[in-house]
């Protein structure tokens, strides 16, 4: 198995060499990063540049495994995520969990696609009732959510293609259980890129 810093080096000859970050790191400070053994660094700048500009599920699955070998979790699992919407596609949405005394979450959950709530996307059952869809939750920008919180979030369907339907301005409805947890509004749907 490649150590760390051959797992960065490879995902960084998957990228064009004019990839920049937000920030304005280029892939050749990345390499100068490398060289220096910046190993979190380089890492932290590959992820922002992976989602910046389009880039290949090898490109992930690599960062995956360089975040996998010194336990940063986070990083991984974020990496796992995106390299799952390369395959699949992505839904966008801002979502905001009913308040405490609306719904039955009374805590915050962590927001790094652990939770698996239902999702009333529109669809029915051949019998015209209510289906629900199941759909991973990733928070964008915040480690966790609480009852009557709003943020961005981006979803990972079990079966993406019930989702396709979807398109901006889309209201659908978060369920943990009875009654209502959330709703969500769908402010971009990307199509797989695999």
């Amino acid at each position: 198995m490649d150590d760390a810093f051959t797992l960065l080096r490879r995902a960084v000859d998957l990228l064009s060499e004019d990839a920049v970050a937000e920030n304005g790191q280029t892939v050749g400070d990345v390499r100068e990063d490398i060289g220096r053994q910046e190993w979190e660094m380089v890492l932290g700048v590959l992820i922002e540049i992976g989602d910046v500009h389009p880039v290949s599920v090898d490109f992930w699955e690599l960062l995956a495994e360089a975040s996998r070998q010194p336990m940063l979790d986070r990083s991984r699992r974020w990496c796992e995520w995106r390299a799952w919407e390369v395959r699949h596609g992505t839904v966008r949405v801002t979502l905001s969990l009913a308040g405490g005394e609306e719904g039955r979450r009374r805590t915050a959950f962590s927001g790094d696609g652990r939770l698996r709530p239902m999702w009333d996307i529109g669809n029915r059952t051949v019998g015209g009732e209510r289906e629900l869809s199941i759909a991973r939750l990733w928070v964008e920008y915040a480690e966790k959510l609480g009852p009557g919180e709003t943020a961005d979030a981006r979803l990972a369907p079990l079966r993406p293609e019930q989702w396709r339907h979807l398109k901006c301005g889309d209201v659908i409805t978060m369920y943990e259980a009875r009654p209502i947890a959330g709703t969500a509004t769908v402010i971009e749907v990307l199509p797989p890129r695999a």
